[in-house]
């Protein structure tokens, strides 16, 4: 059984930071956490940023210089770094996980990100 919990959301003032992590547990070394999502109240689940086995990373456009997604093998977590929070990045945001043998995607239960104006 895998699971993928994140942990660091939290209420922040704009212009402030948070450090949101994810790990990922279970039976499964070949699933691996690959990317960090978000969902807003009324919008669209959307990517903020992904890693690759390589360490390639990717972000969408919004959070560009103000978000780091870093990863650490060796002990299945995924990081993402946030600064310069706006109120617009609130959100619960959720931490992805792949089966390298499946491509089953598992996802945590999220954690709600904050920032006020």
């Amino acid at each position: 059984q895998v699971q993928v919990v994140e942990s660091g959301g939290g209420l922040v003032q704009a212009g402030g930071s948070l450090r949101l992590s994810c790990r990922v547990s279970g039976n499964s070394p070949w699933t691996k956490p690959i990317g960090w999502y978000r969902q807003a109240p009324g919008k669209q689940h959307e990517l903020v940023a992904g890693i690759t086995s390589g360490g390639n990373t990717n972000y969408a456009d919004s959070v560009k210089g103000r978000f780091t997604i870093t990863g650490d093998s060796t002990k299945n977590t995924l990081d993402l770094q946030m600064n310069g929070l706006k109120p617009e990045d609130t959100a619960v945001y959720y931490c992805t996980a792949r089966s390298q043998l499946t491509s089953i995607d598992y996802w945590g239960q999220g954690t709600q990100v904050t920032v006020s104006s």
